[in-house]
């Protein structure tokens, strides 16, 4: 069974509950490496959290910008890399050769557009239990973690009559 976990507009967005839970994690991580609090690594956290897709260092610092002129790109990166160290984000190489930056939360895998940049979510309990029935049938392996990346192309892209990217606002 397939289940699309990004529809059109909602891409990523935390719920109020999960960003609390995130927040409490990222306090309970800076208290726990005697990091300090401050307003830019603040405004950059608020701004990852609210963020609804994957993305770069440099979309954020544009996003925290508009809030902070005075932030820098390396502020940026060094909050990614803490939240990436605390867990609470995922830094993905798609083929872009940008890193793009999500939260972290349950797996999933994903179906990249080539020429628009889309990137849909997506589970398939079907291509779980093909991996671990692989692993096993290759010598007893165990699966213990992955990456599924299907690299497309929209029907857009495509070039089909009539076709849309899903990406597009009616």
């Amino acid at each position: 069974m397939l289940k699309c976990i990004m529809g059109q507009s909602d891409h990523h967005e935390v719920s109020r509950e999960s960003a609390k839970k995130l927040r409490e994690q990222w306090e309970e991580f800076l208290r726990r490496n005697n990091l300090n609090t401050t307003q830019q690594r603040e405004a950059i956290v608020d701004a990852f959290l609210r963020a609804k897709e994957h993305v770069s260092i440099d979309e954020l610092l544009v996003r925290v910008r508009k809030k902070n002129p005075r932030v820098g790109y390396a502020t940026v990166y060094r909050t990614l890399r803490l939240l990436v160290d605390s867990g609470l984000a995922t830094a993905r190489q798609f083929d872009e050769g940008q890193t793009r930056y999500e939260p972290a939360g349950a797996h999933h895998d994903h179906l990249i557009c080539m020429k628009c940049g889309l990137i849909v979510e997506f589970e398939n309990e079907e291509i779980e239990e093909l991996q671990e029935k692989i692993a096993q049938s290759l010598g007893g392996f165990r699966v213990l973690r992955h990456k599924h990346e299907l690299y497309s192309l929209c029907p857009k892209a495509q070039g089909i009559p009539g076709g849309r990217c899903p990406n597009e606002q009616d």
